[in-house]
């Protein structure tokens, strides 16, 4: 992998994949205030590249999550690499070559109530040194890997981002996606501190464009989306609507499993989530620490049970996904705007965005102080 390639242009999720020749039809970028974005005037001729293949095999890598130690990262962040490689090599050993292999949120990190400091340790580039070992593992399989990490961008010198990357069969990096945005008054006396899109809006709008908020990666094996966020149907509907058709969703610590079947059943496409497993040696919690591990599965368009997880352990939960018969019928959402366009225009959100542009929390306890403070319905 170029370790020069343009970060900002990567991000750019409507840019055509490289070796596919764009498929435009009647589809129309409509336009903001940041540029076009990418939802096409006619929902039968959403953008997409050629297939390579009429069927494409999709694989949930369940693994174990484990912490790595913020003061001293590296040693631990080399462990869960080699775990990870290991693992690799062990879906493509048995039950014929899967296309696609999808890890959870933070298999090289873990999590742990880590400061800023601490987390500027821990936090990996990308691309860089652990995705070039990736990129050779991609390469030798041929196969898609997608996975969550802790990142450090010089573009963004004291932020930690939440990155979900996907690395192509020719170990190129076509997808480095941000956290679109953090859950917020859910944890006990904390905040989450990462930087997503949606607490640098304007700043990331200016750098990338506005297409780039929601991306979709045009690939030969699909239009892919990603997301570690959860229980947010706007932002997967609007995915859909740019023409997704497999999203792919990650989770550490747990999910609910109907947000997953009905992202898949609202929007008639196909949702992959992937938990950890059963977690020993996880520093700071039990095993199975508040019941929150296994469950990873695939759901269908019709939000059908493809495949799920038969126990908590390490395991990966294998779907094949008829993408050349799903293409051929397969419509965007048929939304009808005008019926809810008056309320969203009247709601004010709890948490404006931007608000880590000018601030950036020291530890979880002081993005909960100073959330707390422009809480917009106190």
């Amino acid at each position: 992998m170029n370790n020069k390639i343009d970060k900002r242009a990567l991000i750019k999720g409507a840019a055509a994949f490289v070796g596919g020749s764009a498929w435009l039809g009647g589809a129309a970028m409509a336009q903001s205030a940041g540029g076009s974005v990418s939802v096409p005037a006619n929902g039968r001729s959403y953008e997409r590249v050629d297939l390579q293949q009429d069927v494409v095999t999709v694989s949930a890598v369940q693994s174990r999550v484990r912490a790595v130690d913020g003061k001293n990262p590296r040693k631990g962040i080399r462990a869960n690499l080699d775990h990870m490689l290991e693992l690799i090599d062990k879906t493509q050993f048995y039950g014929g070559k899967k296309d696609l292999l999808c890890f959870h949120e933070f298999p090289l990190q873990g999590w742990n109530p880590w400061d800023r400091k601490e987390l500027e340790r821990l936090s990996i580039e990308v691309p860089g040194p652990e995705t070039e070992e990736l990129s050779a593992k991609a390469r030798e399989h041929g196969c898609y890997i997608k996975f969550g990490a802790y990142v450090v961008d010089r573009d963004w010198p004291g932020h930690i981002l939440s990155v979900t990357s996907i690395i192509g069969p020719d170990g190129e990096l076509i997808a480095r996606d941000w956290k679109a945005r953090n859950i917020k008054g859910v944890f006990t006396g904390f905040e989450l501190l990462t930087t997503t899109v949606y607490n640098v809006m304007d700043q990331y709008i200016e750098m990338y464009g506005a297409d780039a908020v929601i991306p979709v990666h045009r690939t030969p094996i699909g239009n892919l989306a990603t997301s570690s966020t959860q229980l947010e149907p706007e932002l997967f509907r609007a995915m859909a609507m740019k023409g997704a058709e497999i999203i792919l969703r990650t989770a550490t610590g747990g999910f609910t499993k109907e947000d997953m079947q009905m992202c898949a059943r609202y929007n008639q496409v196909y949702t992959l989530i992937v938990n950890n497993a059963v977690s020993p040696e996880n520093p700071g919690f039990m095993d199975d620490a508040t019941g929150g591990s296994g469950g990873s599965a695939i759901y269908g368009p019709r939000g059908e049970e493809l495949a799920v997880a038969a126990s908590k352990f390490e395991q990966q939960v294998v779907a094949r996904i008829p993408i050349a018969a799903y293409r051929a019928r397969h419509r965007i959402p048929d939304v009808h705007w005008a019926l809810y366009e008056p309320v969203f225009s009247a709601y004010r959100p709890r948490y404006q965005p931007d608000l880590f542009a000018d601030y950036l929390p020291t530890s979880l306890q002081d993005a909960k102080r100073y959330l707390d403070e422009l809480d917009g319905w106190q």
